[in-house]
């Protein structure tokens, strides 16, 4: 293969949460070509669509897609829209790309806008993690409320959080009692440097007291997600736990990268042509649409997605009557 062709070649992440939809291309040395952050705003299939979109103006020039993997809460419906070679849950794809960043990573503070994650590994693998999907309380959005509450713009937080000398003593296990708390601190005169500190250590008490709890926390550690941008927060953290954090570059996206470097290592152990429509199926007109499966008490809702007549996948029960290969047994459907 000649240098020119090398040099056009890389490999697709797409990681589609509840939030955000991230999307990188890495080069054949694993570094970032392209990437793109934007909301889902509860249209999965719509963001990557628009995402393909602007990852393919950001290309300077025609890039070689060799492998695609996706993960994330829609990771199976992404997969049919984009063509996966891989779909991983996003322990193994935020645990893959911390492990690119820090080789020796022994934890993994994951917190973006509606979910954090806390991993382990030992020699790269994942020994230990938890998740919290439930309470606002330990995600980002519980600094974006409160930021909406005392009119302060979110990514304007780790500034003001820096000033301070200590933070405001303020409870951090409920999104309403923070707020109530948060209230009175402004009314018996704390400055509002010390108020927006103490609620990113709100924050961190409230993640190491529940996803943290009876873990052992090992150095070096990784802090990423979209709450990492808030320089408070990796504040906060490190006097929490007296150790150091280490904040990837590309911290908002890490676990598309992770995706990424999945898909490579498949595709080089995997001697057959990728799985990737193009760029294009942003064109493709999907549809989704859902029914009750009645096979059991269980009643669960399958999700299914379809391109005109031509059913692509079905999914979403406990048992996995209706699962698909994602990889092996999909359509390919090319506009």
């Amino acid at each position: 293969m000649s240098e020119e062709k090398i040099n056009n070649i890389g490999y697709l992440g797409v990681d589609v949460g509840s939030v955000s939809t991230n999307l990188v291309i890495l080069d054949i040395d694993n570094k970032v070509v392209a990437s793109v952050y934007r909301r889902t705003q509860g249209q999965p299939i719509q963001a990557v669509q628009r995402g393909l979109e602007e990852l393919k103006d950001k290309l300077e020039a025609d890039i070689n897609i060799l492998g695609v993997g996706t993960t994330g809460s829609a990771r199976y419906l992404t997969g049919v829209i984009v063509g996966a070679d891989t779909v991983k849950n996003e322990i193994t794809a935020h645990a893959v790309a911390a492990s690119h960043v820090a080789p020796n990573v022994r934890t993994v503070l994951e917190i973006g806008g509606q979910d954090s994650k806390i991993i382990l590994l030992n020699d790269g693998v994942v020994v230990d993690f938890a998740m919290n999907t439930v309470c606002a309380a330990g995600t980002g959005s519980f600094l974006d409320h409160q930021s909406a509450r005392l009119g302060i713009p979110i990514d304007q937080f780790g500034g003001h959080a820096l000033k301070a000398k200590e933070g405001a003593q303020i409870a951090g296990r409920c999104s309403v009692f923070a707020e109530s708390d948060m209230v009175h601190k402004q009314q018996v005169g704390y400055a509002l440097e010390e108020i927006i500190f103490g609620l990113c250590q709100a924050l961190v008490r409230n993640y190491l007291n529940n996803l943290a709890k009876g873990k052992d926390i090992l150095n070096p550690i990784v802090f990423q997600g979209g709450v990492a941008a808030n320089s408070g927060m990796k504040r906060a953290f490190e006097e929490g736990l007296n150790m150091e954090i280490i904040i990837p570059d590309h911290f908002n996206v890490m676990g598309a990268i992770g995706s990424a470097l999945l898909a490579k290592e498949t595709m080089m152990l995997d001697d057959r042509p990728t799985n990737f429509k193009g760029f294009d199926a942003s064109l493709i007109d999907y549809k989704t649409s859902s029914f009750g499966c009645n096979g059991c008490e269980n009643s669960c809702e399958i999700i299914k997605i379809q391109v005109e007549d031509e059913v692509l996948a079905k999914w979403g029960g406990r048992c996995g009557k209706w699962e698909v290969d994602q990889i092996h047994a999909q359509h390919v459907y090319k506009v």
